[in-house]
C-alpha cells in the first residue's frame, strides 16, 4: 500500500492489469499528441551522410580505421606439424641461466598444432597462440608470409608479434596491384649494405620519399622472445604533413597485399646451434593497420555483387576506390578528395539530348577550368558539345525549350525550289533558287511565273509592250512642194461609201 500527496491510500495496479489498461490509453492519448512533438523524435533516428553536411554540400570522408589483417589468410612458405616435430626455445630461468624448453608441433592435434591461422585470429595477451615454422639447419633459408588484404588499403602500420628471437634480416614488400609485383616496403637488419645493398638509417628527401628504409633490429646477444616488430609507413617521410597534395605518398602507403621474409633468424647463433643445429620462425599476431582505399569519396566498404569489398561511393564517383567518376559526370576531371574541397564529379551539360559523355582537357582549360565535358550521340536532332543546336536539315523550334525532345524541326526545303536542304538555325528560312519564295521555297516570287525546269523553276513573266508604226518621212524638197492638205467637209453616208471601190 502506498499514500498519495492528498493522504488517500492507492494500491499497485498489477503488471497484467497494466497490460491492458495501456494499450487504451495510447488510444486515447496519442490523437492529442501534436506532429511536431513526435517529429522531434523521428528526426533524432536519422543520421547525416558522412559525405555531405546538414546542408548537402559534399564533403571529404574517409572509411574507419581497422586492422585489414584480422581474420584474412596468409599464405605461408613453412609450417610446422607435418610430420610432428619438435622446436625449443632458449630462455632465461629466475637465476638469468639459459634454459632450453622444448615442445612439440603436431598439425593434427587441436592443441599443440600452430597453423598460419593463428596470425590473423583475435590476439589475447592470456593466452598466446603462434605460428610455427619448420624447423631448418641452414641459416639463411629464407621463410616467406604472405596477405592477401583482398582490396587497396592505404596503410598507416605493419606489425608483427614475435613467439621467437626477432631476425636479424628481414623484408617487409608490399603489392598494390594483388600480386602481380612487388615493392620494398622496409628493410631490417645490422647488415643492410651487405645483405640488402642499402644505406643504414639513410636519409629520406622529397626527391626520394619512396624508397624503402633499413634499419637494425638491434637483437640482443641472447635470442629475445615476444619482441614486437613495428613500421610506421609515414615515418621520415618529408611531405607526411601535408599528405592530402602529396600523390606520391599517397602511392606510398597504398598497399593490397602484404608479404614478409625472414632472411635470417637473430639471437646468438651459437645458442642457437645449441638446439641440434635447427632454427625455425614464431609469429604470434600479424597486424595491417589502416584504412579502406576509397579517395576521399567513401565513409565505408562494403561487399559488392562479386562478393568483393569496395568502397561504398559517393561524390557521384565509381570504382572499387572510387577512382573515377560514375558514367555522365565527366564535366570536370576526376580528384581526390581534399579537406578544403571534395572534388565532386559533375553531371556534363547535354539538355537532355545524350546518355554518354567524355572529358576533354582542352575545353576544360579554355573554359577557365569549369566545364570540359563533350556529348556523344546527340538525339533528338541535335547536335554540338552540349547538344545545343540542331543538327543540319533542322531548326530550332522557340517555342519549346532546348531539352523539349521536340526543340528542332526539320527543314522541309522544297527539292525544286531551294537550292539546299540547310536552312537558316533560327528562323528555319531555306535558300531558295531564282525567282522562288517563301520560308521552304515552294511558290514563285511576284512576277515570275513556274517552269518545266528543274534548275530554274520559275521564271521571270516578260512584259507586254505596244509599238507605234514608223512615220514616214521624205526628203525636205518634196514637203515644201506638197505643201498643205486641204480638208474636205463632205460627208458620205453609208450606202455610197460601201459602192465605192477602196
Amino acid at each position: 500500500m502506498a499514500t498519495s500527496l492528498f493522504g488517500l491510500k492507492r494500491q499497485r495496479m498489477p503488471v497484467r492489469t497494466l497490460g491492458y489498461v495501456l494499450p487504451v490509453l495510447l488510444t486515447f492519448f496519442l490523437p492529442c499528441v501534436s506532429p511536431s512533438f513526435l517529429n522531434m523524435f523521428s528526426a533524432q533516428k536519422t543520421t547525416l551522410d558522412p559525405c555531405y553536411d546538414e546542408h548537402g554540400v559534399p564533403k571529404r570522408c574517409i572509411p574507419d580505421f581497422v586492422n585489414a589483417a584480422f581474420g584474412r589468410q596468409v599464405v605461408v612458405s613453412s609450417e610446422c606439424g607435418s610430420p610432428p616435430t619438435r622446436y625449443c626455445e632458449y630462455k632465461a630461468n629466475e637465476r638469468g641461466e639459459g634454459v632450453q624448453q622444448c615442445h612439440t608441433c603436431d598439425a593434427n592435434d587441436p592443441i599443440t598444432h600452430h597453423s598460419a591461422g593463428f596470425l590473423t585470429d583475435l590476439n589475447n595477451p592470456n593466452n598466446v597462440t603462434c605460428w610455427v615454422s619448420a624447423s631448418f639447419s641452414n641459416p639463411l633459408q629464407n621463410v616467406s608470409l604472405t596477405l592477401s588484404l583482398g582490396k587497396k588499403y592505404e596503410l598507416t602500420y605493419v606489425s608483427l608479434q614475435l613467439c621467437s628471437p626477432k631476425p636479424e634480416s628481414m623484408v617487409i614488400y608490399k603489392s598494390s596491384n594483388f600480386g602481380k609485383s612487388w615493392q620494398p616496403f622496409h628493410y631490417y637488419s645490422s647488415q643492410c649494405q651487405k645483405m640488402y645493398g642499402k644505406q643504414l638509417d639513410a636519409k629520406i628527401t622529397r626527391a626520394n620519399e619512396q624508397e624503402a628504409l633499413c634499419t637494425d633490429l638491434v637483437s640482443d646477444s641472447k635470442p629475445v622472445y615476444g619482441g614486437r616488430i613495428a613500421m610506421s609507413t609515414l615515418e621520415s617521410r618529408p611531405s607526411a604533413y601535408d599528405f592530402d597534395n602529396s600523390p606520391v605518398l599517397q602511392d606510398w602507403v597504398t598497399a593490397s597485399d602484404i608479404k614478409v621474409i625472414f632472411n635470417r633468424p637473430g639471437g646468438s647463433l651459437s645458442d642457437l646451434a645449441a638446439y641440434n643445429g635447427s632454427y625455425y620462425y614464431a609469429v604470434s599476431d600479424l597486424a595491417v593497420g589502416g584504412r579502406c582505399k576509397c579517395n576521399g569519396h567513401a565513409s565505408k566498404c562494403v561487399p559488392d555483387r562479386n562478393g568483393q569489398l569496395a568502397c561504398d561511393c559517393k561524390h557521384n564517383t565509381a570504382g572499387r576506390d572510387c577512382e573515377k567518376c560514375k558514367a555522365f559526370h565527366f564535366d570536370r576531371p576526376w580528384s581526390r578528395a581534399t579537406a578544403d574541397n571534395a572534388n565532386q564529379c559533375v553531371a556534363c551539360n547535354c539538355n537532355l539530348h545524350a546518355r554518354k559523355c567524355r572529358f576533354n582537357m582542352e575545353l576544360y582549360k579554355l573554359s577557365g577550368r569549369t566545364s570540359g565535358g563533350v556529348c556523344l550521340k546527340c538525339r533528338h536532332n541535335t547536335a554540338g558539345r552540349h547538344c545545343h543546336y540542331c543538327r543540319e536539315g533542322y531548326f530550332r523550334d522557340q517555342e519549346k525549350h532546348i531539352t523539349h525532345h521536340k526543340a528542332c524541326r526539320p527543314c522541309d526545303c522544297h527539292p525544286v525550289g531551294s537550292s539546299g536542304r540547310t536552312c537558316n538555325q533560327t528562323t528555319g528560312q531555306c535558300p531558295c533558287k531564282d525567282g522562288v519564295t517563301g520560308v521552304t521555297c515552294n511558290r514563285c516570287a511576284k512576277g515570275h511565273q513556274q517552269s518545266r525546269s528543274p534548275i530554274a523553276p520559275c521564271v521571270r513573266i516578260p512584259p507586254v509592250t505596244f509599238t507605234k508604226p514608223p512615220k514616214i518621212t521624205g526628203p525636205s524638197k518634196e514637203k515644201s512642194q506638197c505643201g498643205k492638205c486641204r480638208k474636205r467637209s463632205r460627208k458620205i453616208n453609208r450606202k455610197k461609201y460601201c459602192k465605192r471601190n477602196y
